[in-house]
């Protein structure tokens, strides 16, 4: 009998690991409603660059008559999508019970996240100075910042959610079977870079159809 129980007890605890927790869960809640945000703010994009294009020369102008360059985004695209791969070997190497795999992979995603940070702050500043390019110029620019500014702010949030992992782990706070941290971290992480991919498909590429077109 105490064999047999045993064989129970053993099957219910490996059903409970392969599960998800209610913390996982969660997780998953809190970025779905940030996601729906997201839609919201990119249905509104579509919706008045599709009523720009009733208008002579379009809303989707700069100031000096040009686009917007897509090639430097693209590059700092990059940098932020090449920063999930460090973010996943962090959690792999935690998972292992590798602290050094851990604390390398989640230094290595903050770096190519600053980059990217950076890099928006340039591009920012490039279209105040060349382009006279603000918030208040006309529907697009205030369509445009609050778009790209608030993926910024989640970029911002990441990293600091990216940092305190760091210094926890470098603390050795996490262990193979407690580090549920670094996995809403990287979860968070992969979050950020699918929605600047469909940011970046609307604002940028999105316009260079309509030319061809």
């Amino acid at each position: 009998m105490s064999v047999v129980h045993g064989e129970q007890v053993r099957s219910l605890e490996e059903h409970v690991e392969v599960g998800r927790s209610m913390n996982w869960w969660g997780m998953i809640l809190f970025i779905s409603s940030e996601a729906l945000i997201f839609a919201n703010l990119i249905a509104a994009y579509l919706y008045l660059e599709v009523r720009g294009l009733q208008i002579k020369n379009g809303l989707w102008l700069l100031p000096s008559g040009e686009h917007l360059d897509w090639t430097f985004p693209a590059i700092n695209t990059v940098f932020l999508l090449a920063s999930s791969f460090p973010a996943i070997i962090a959690r792999k190497g935690i998972v292992k019970g590798n602290r050094k795999q851990l604390i390398a992979g989640l230094a290595g995603a903050i770096i190519l996240g600053l980059v990217f940070l950076s890099g928006q702050a340039y591009e920012y500043f490039n279209l105040y100075t060349a382009d006279h390019f603000t918030m208040q110029t006309r529907v697009f620019g205030s369509a445009f910042f609050t778009l790209t500014g608030f993926h910024g702010l989640h970029v911002t949030i990441g990293l600091i959610f990216l940092t305190i992992c760091l210094i926890r782990a470098i603390r050795g706070d996490f262990t193979a079977k407690k580090h549920f941290a670094v996995e809403a971290a990287e979860m968070y992480w992969h979050f950020v870079d699918i929605v600047w991919v469909i940011v970046f498909s609307t604002v940028y590429l999105l316009p260079l159809l309509m030319i061809k077109g």
